[in-house]
């Protein structure tokens, strides 16, 4: 016997729409306030690149700030803002990583240094 299909199939699928939309709404929100901070922090800010460094036995935290065009021209202040505001903004991340948030989409990264293919460093007889 076959089950009868009708409004009760879509009902839970437009809840699933109704949600999701929100869901995505928030996401641009959040986007959108970050990147606002980031540009009151340091006008022009759209990629922020946090490196953990391990100097001797000090450990510390190298944060850049990047423009459209390079390197924004920041303070210590404005660097330790931006690497709080991300900090707080994503709670859940591990920072003991190099990471990179891209302020125009939302996405925060690892960034795992590379080399470029030619120098052939990066091939499994070199990893051994």
């Amino acid at each position: 016997m076959s089950t009868p299909e009708g409004t009760d199939n879509r009902a839970p699928r437009a809840a699933h729409a109704i949600k999701g939309a929100a869901a995505a709404r928030r996401r641009v929100e959040f986007v959108e306030i970050v990147a606002r901070q980031l540009d009151q922090i340091a006008p022009g800010t759209i990629r922020v690149r946090v490196v953990p460094v391990t100097r001797g036995d000090h450990r510390r935290t190298w944060v850049v700030l990047d423009s459209a065009n390079g390197p924004v021209g920041a303070d210590l202040d404005a660097h330790r803002a931006a690497y709080g505001l991300l900090s707080r903004a994503f709670p859940d991340a591990d920072w003991s990583r190099a990471r990179t948030y891209d302020a125009r989409t939302g996405d925060l990264a690892f960034d795992e240094p590379t080399a470029p293919a030619a120098l052939g460093l990066d091939t499994p007889e070199a990893r051994a």
